[in-house]
């Protein structure tokens, strides 16, 4: 590969993460978490796609690709073969780390396991925002953590003025689980297909394609809006119908496969540095 290639790759990439990056840290993860994640999903790709003959990849060519040492990328392994496989992460934010602390630690719980709600500061030994801090808090400072957890709605205060814990994970904007999902599902659908025409030279090409200007009048910016919603609903439901058509019937013998499109609509401009 040549430097200018590489550069192209990397550029790519980090236009790509940016919307990744934004909806991760509303909600509440980490760098690390995500380099953790991202190692272990290295390892799984490496080793499900780039094998001989249909079988795995072996850990020394694993770790060729990845540049992952041969001992983590067993260990990565080891944990994705696990049932639930989940990838512990390496450090929490200090915000979800005093809520954690704040539900897990019987200093600041109750008899029947409740979170206490806590004052600032408190005398005579009893337990205080300010003491929970100083065990979970970090490096952040204390007064910047309380108005992100207060704003952010992951901490209250009751009618006594004490704090009380609200979540138990910090999530910077709330947003829905359900949507989360689809972000992450649609996101790989969209990459999915760009891969395949752009890796597999022996697989049939899928429709990708798009239609952008980048210098209208931005008076029209919502008659646009209403223009993709009617015409784009419109060829949903056209292609959702035939689908519907070529649905298996129940308790057939014929294999089925997952088929669908998906339609966005682009605003905005690209990232700095990305070739447009």
């Amino acid at each position: 590969m040549t430097k200018d290639m590489r550069q192209t790759f990397l550029q790519a990439c980090r236009a790509l993460l940016r919307p990744v990056a934004l909806v991760l840290l509303r909600g509440g993860v980490t760098w690390r978490e995500f380099s953790a994640l991202s190692k272990s999903v290295f390892v799984s790709v490496a080793t499900d796609e780039f094998g001989i003959r249909g079988r795995p990849t072996n850990v020394s060519r694993v770790s060729i690709l990845t540049g992952i040492s041969r001992k983590e990328v067993k260990r990565q392994r080891d944990l994705l073969s696990e049932p639930d496989e989940v990838v512990a992460a390496s450090k929490s934010s200090d915000a979800t780390r005093v809520l954690s602390g704040w539900f897990q630690d019987e200093r600041f719980r109750s008899e029947d396991g409740a979170p206490l709600a806590l004052p600032e500061a408190a005398e005579n030994d009893v337990a205080s925002f300010e003491e929970l801090f100083q065990r979970y808090g970090g490096d952040t400072p204390k007064q910047t953590l309380l108005r992100e957890l207060l704003e952010a709605g992951s901490i209250g205060r009751d009618e006594n003025g004490h704090y009380v814990a609200l979540r138990r994970y910090h999530m910077p904007i709330a947003m829905d689980e359900g949507n989360v999902r689809f972000f992450g599902s649609n996101l790989f659908d969209h990459a999915n297909t760009l891969c395949n025409n752009l890796t597999d030279p022996e697989s049939p090409k899928r429709l990708e394609g798009f239609a952008v200007e980048t210098e209208v009048d931005e008076r029209y910016a919502e008659d646009f809006r209403r223009f993709l919603d009617t015409r784009g609903q419109q060829i949903l439901e056209e292609i959702d119908d035939w689908l519907m058509q070529h649905r298996a019937n129940p308790g057939a013998q014929s294999s089925t496969c997952r088929l669908g499109i998906g339609i966005y609509g682009i605003e905005g401009d690209l990232p700095k540095g990305t070739p447009s």
